[in-house]
């Protein structure tokens, strides 16, 4: 599968797993799952042709591991829209965490901090250059380091998904370093 395909069946099953699964008449469990079959006969009814050998390739080529296929079901990691329990355990977070976003927002995060949005969660990079590169989805970016350790000692939980990415509720302004 060439790369323009990949990306374009990597957000075509984004919309649907993470945001939109009526759309395609699936239903998700409540952890976010659904047969592979069950994905792969809605996707023909749409006349979005894809055949297993390629959702495989999808899964195993996403370079943000957005998707995890497990006993016969798909379901993508997290950043879901749609009401799902991923199941995730509570875990310590590292001293830092980095939160890419574009210079447009910077100013209202200064304000009211990290908001989940339409998200279940905010999600955060473990390290700056995942960051820089979220950042730069939307135009500049900026990089924000997130006092984790602090917010876990005033009592925040922190998830982390199946590819790595930090989740928490919502960062307070106090625990975000902003650059210069």
């Amino acid at each position: 599968m060439d790369d323009r395909r990949l990306v374009k069946v990597s957000k075509y099953l984004s919309r649907h797993l993470r945001h939109d699964p009526q759309r395609l008449g699936i239903e998700l469990d409540e952890h976010g799952w659904v047969d592979v079959d069950v994905l792969l006969a809605a996707l023909e009814r749409q006349r979005f042709h894809l055949t297993r050998e390629e959702l495989d390739e999808v899964v195993a080529r996403n370079d943000k591991r957005r998707y995890a296929i497990r006993d016969g079901r798909i379901r993508a990691n997290q950043g879901h829209t749609v009401d799902v329990d991923l199941g995730l355990e509570p875990v310590d977070p590292p001293a830092e965490l980095f939160h890419g976003t574009a210079e447009g927002y910077v100013a209202a995060i200064r304000e009211e901090g990290l908001k989940a949005m339409a998200r279940h969660d905010v999600h955060l990079s473990p390290d700056y250059a995942t960051a820089v590169r979220v950042g730069s989805r939307r135009g500049r970016p900026v990089v924000l380091i997130v006092d984790a350790a602090r917010m876990a000692a005033e009592g925040h939980e922190f998830y982390r998904s199946e590819n790595g990415v930090w989740l928490t509720g919502s960062v307070p302004a106090w625990a975000i370093a902003f650059p210069d």
